[in-house]
């Protein structure tokens, strides 16, 4: 494996080490078993197959779904020395002739197809005359009709194969899959023993954040406004929506663009182009957009609804933070955005086994956006994974210290003009009501001569509107399903009218400004990256991501070996730019004045301060406790404890009896001695509670090494 990771990974692809899980897939891959791995996008589940690509003889066949990636992706490979194509629609039929006679000469090295090319005989006679050595399938949830995409056409892979004279290697590849939708997979795609490999579905780098009862408008307006340089996706529900939001950017001098199925063919390719281009910084679109965009580089995206699963928003929302980066995901929830989902669900799904799970995806999502535990943990354990620590420490319910305004006697209020309005009207009526509204549907309908007609002056329309929203949302009041829902009470709503239960609320939410990541130097090297990318036709991203121009512009690399060590430089792209990078910091450090001395120094300080857990580690060396490290650092005590923990892992010499209590060891062992060590879950079942996975896995590192 060291040879493929010198020889393949760093030459190619300018990495120095495997990701997360990569490295296993690899090895079953080229050992000559059927794989399945599931692995959330920006995982890098593209090169556990690229790389097996270049270490087998023969070809590669990557089925995809995604025509707008397959460009990019063979455009990506090319860029970096690997010699790819594609065969799909977008192509004429003497293209493809010549690119299938090429691809039988093993001109390419892989060839990405979409699974409507089986249908083709030309394309069945090249797979039976080529040199077929491993077909991937990229997208494997498509296969299952309950994964949340499913394709029929992916339904014929399995008897192409079969057909085939000679039967390669088969892996599949998709971000997200519940157990039920892995099986599918399996079964489906007749995989012969696969190897399976669950990589874990955390993405650390991005924070999620869940946004109740806001004016989505103005908030993703304003967001905008405070992170101009970045890039974001905003994904709505409808055209309309993206349309009215789209509009407000334009009207307020943003580089947006717009994506939804009813703009032409023409329309679409250039907003997704713009976007890849970074001649846009962010584009507002339905779920039509985004399947198969590989840009690494989005640094936000936003939710204005609630989408109808949690497989839908966990793979739209990942589209953030490929390079690793950190990132924002902020879903903006309305209590209306159940009713449209339902509306959805009614309209066009018919067969009713199908249409109760659906019902079900749709309840998983709707607790996700009202629970006040970590939302990590609940999107983690939602794809099976046990043993979630239960407080990331990077989503809006963990980091929300804010406190919050008894507001009980404003809710009072709102649910008794409720109750006096005899639960018949929507949201927006009742505010008008409580503001003192002269509308002509208020008069009309006698609503001015009720008690509770302008008690509430002080705030506007809209505003009460949005406090009405958070009632509902936090189960203080209900929204009634039909296309006109109207709000009314629940149990929660006669407590709190009684004064036997007290409404704690956050009025207003501030709109974050992402940190910036940059520097000067980043800032020059990106102008850089978009001249090159312009003069060569491809998108900024392919030439470097921002997570390789924020290395460069930390170390200042001179020369082609400082060069190469920079995450993401392999060998072709060093030849191709090295110099000119290299140029262009050169003259930044002379302008600035910066001696080469200095910039070494700078860059070893740095280092130091890459790794969270080694900071910690270096504390704890000199001596202080985890208490004082917490403090001085800004973290829990616990994050402290993981962080020495992690370290020991490594092989650093830690004291780990500072982070298991003698009584917790005692009672893990005695239980481990009864039961043996099968699995987290079962030891964790047989102690008491206060005893958590943390002390167990430490146990197990200290009698396992």
């Amino acid at each position: 494996m060291m040879d493929i990771q010198k020889n393949i990974l760093k030459k190619y692809f300018g990495y120095d080490r495997f990701r997360k899980g990569q490295e296993e897939v690899i090895n079953s891959i080229l050992q000559g078993n059927d794989t399945i791995a599931i692995m959330p996008t920006g995982a890098g589940k593209s090169l556990c197959y690229q790389v097996p690509a270049m270490a087998l003889s023969g070809i590669t066949v990557v089925i995809s779904p995604l025509i707008s990636l397959m460009k990019d992706q063979v455009d990506t490979l090319n860029e970096i020395g690997i010699k790819s194509t594609y065969i799909n629609s977008t192509l004429t039929n003497l293209e493809i002739t010549e690119r299938l006679f090429d691809a039988k000469d093993e001109e390419y090295k892989l060839v990405y197809v979409a699974p409507e090319r089986l249908n083709s005989g030309e394309f069945l006679n090249f797979l039976n005359e080529a040199k077929v050595s491993l077909i991937a399938i990229d997208e494997a949830h498509c296969v299952s009709q309950w994964g949340h995409d499913f394709r029929p056409s992916y339904t014929r892979i399995s008897q192409t194969i079969e057909n085939l004279n000679e039967r390669p290697i088969v892996c599949a590849f998709t971000a997200t899959a519940t157990s039920e939708v892995k099986d599918d997979i399996k079964k489906l795609l007749k995989l012969r023993d696969p190897n399976e490999y669950i990589s874990g579905f955390d993405r650390e780098n991005l924070t999620f954040s869940v946004i109740r009862g806001e004016n989505t408008k103005k908030f993703i307006c304003d967001f905008v406004e405070n992170n101009k340089e970045q890039t974001g996706i905003v994904y709505t529900s409808t055209r309309k929506a993206a349309e009215s939001i789209y509009e407000a950017l334009i009207n307020k001098g943003h580089r947006a663009g717009i994506y939804h199925a009813g703009l032409t063919d023409e329309q679409r390719s250039k907003m997704q182009e713009d976007f890849s281009y970074d001649n846009i910084n962010v584009i507002v679109a339905t779920n039509a957009f985004g399947m198969g965009i590989d840009k690494s580089n989005v640094r936000y995206v936003i939710h204005n609804n609630m989408p109808k699963n949690m497989e839908s928003y966990y793979q739209e929302a990942g589209r953030a933070g490929r390079d690793g980066e950190k990132s924002e995901c902020i879903l903006l929830f309305n209590p209306r955005d159940t009713q449209t989902q339902k509306f959805f669900i009614e309209e066009t799904i018919h067969n009713v086994e199908r249409k109760e799970y659906e019902y079900r995806r749709l309840q998983d999502m709707i607790d996700y956006c009202h629970t006040s535990n970590c939302l990590r943990k609940s999107i983690l354990e939602y794809f099976g994974e046990e043993n979630v620590d239960d407080k990331c420490g990077n989503c809006s319910v963990c980091n929300d210290n804010e406190e919050k305004e008894d507001i009980t006697v404003l809710a009072q209020k709102i649910i008794s003009c409720v109750y006096r309005m005899q639960e018949k009207y929507g949201a927006i009526l009742i505010a008008e009501v409580l503001r003192g509204s002269k509308n002509q549907k208020v008069l009309k309908f006698g609503l001015d001569k009720l008690s509770t007609y302008s008690i509430i002056k002080e705030y506007t329309v809209k505003e009460i509107q949005e406090i009405i929203n958070k009632l509902i949302a936090d189960d203080y009041l209900v929204l009634s399903q039909g296309q006109y829902p109207v709000v009314k009470m629940n149990k929660r709503s006669i407590d709190v009218l009684k004064g036997k239960e007290q409404v704690f609320m956050k009025i207003n939410k501030k709109v974050k400004k992402i940190a910036n990541t940059g520097n000067e130097l980043f800032d020059i090297l990106r102008d850089l990256r978009k001249e090159i990318s312009t003069k060569e036709n491809i998108p900024p991203y392919i030439v470097f991501s921002d997570a390789s121009l924020k290395e460069m512009s930390t170390y200042m690399p001179e020369g082609e070996d400082e060069f190469l060590t920079i995450k993401g430089v392999g060998q072709s792209k060093l030849e191709k730019y090295g110099d000119i990078f290299m140029q262009k910091i050169d003259e930044y450090r002379k302008s600035k004045n910066i001696k080469t001395k200095e910039v070494k120094q700078e860059k070893e300080n740095k280092k130091e301060k890459i790794k969270s857990h080694v900071i910690t580690f270096n504390m704890y060396n000199e001596n202080k406790s985890i208490e004082e490290i917490a403090s001085e650092r800004g973290i829990e005590p616990s994050t402290a404890k993981e962080h020495l923990f992690r370290c020991a892992i490594e092989g650093m010499e830690v004291d780990l009896d500072q982070l298991l209590p003698e009584e917790y060891e005692k009672q893990i062992e005695e239980v481990t001695n009864k039961i043996g060590y099968n699995g987290l879950k079962t030891i964790k079942e047989n102690l008491p509670d206060e005893i958590s996975y943390f002390h167990i896995k430490v146990f197990l590192h200290k009698v396992k090494g």
